[in-house]
């Protein structure tokens, strides 16, 4: 069982991120929408550059919890938004599931926030 764990790549491999370029309110803006999008913190700093313990401590509410909390509200309100309209483009039981769960997804996010 160890020499599988030992045979795995490390995420991200050694020597192989990029430099991050944006501005502070950018990384936060995107780190907020590829949160929502459920993509791991160690797949996110990797990505963007941007370092690892910022990317965590924007998600544990460490550093600038409220602008944080206002872009992942804001992020979530445009994926349901998204889904809603998707979901006008059918008719039936299919966009009434559609409906469902864009509207699960949602509560179930808020949940998440608390």
């Amino acid at each position: 069982m160890m020499a599988a764990q030992e045979a795995r790549r490390p995420n991200p491999p050694m020597g192989y991120a990029c430099e991050c370029t944006m501005s502070y309110s950018r990384q936060m803006a995107l780190v907020a929408e590829f949160h929502v999008n459920r993509i791991r913190p160690s797949r996110i700093a990797y990505r963007l550059g941007i370092d690892i313990a910022r990317v965590e401590g924007w998600l544990s509410g460490e550093q600038d919890v409220e602008p944080f909390q206002r872009l992942v509200i804001a992020c979530k309100k445009r994926n349901y938004q998204a889904q809603m309209k998707r979901a006008d483009r059918f008719r039936g039981q299919q966009a009434y599931e559609m409906r469902v769960a864009a509207q699960n997804d949602l509560r179930q996010d808020q949940w998440s926030l608390r």
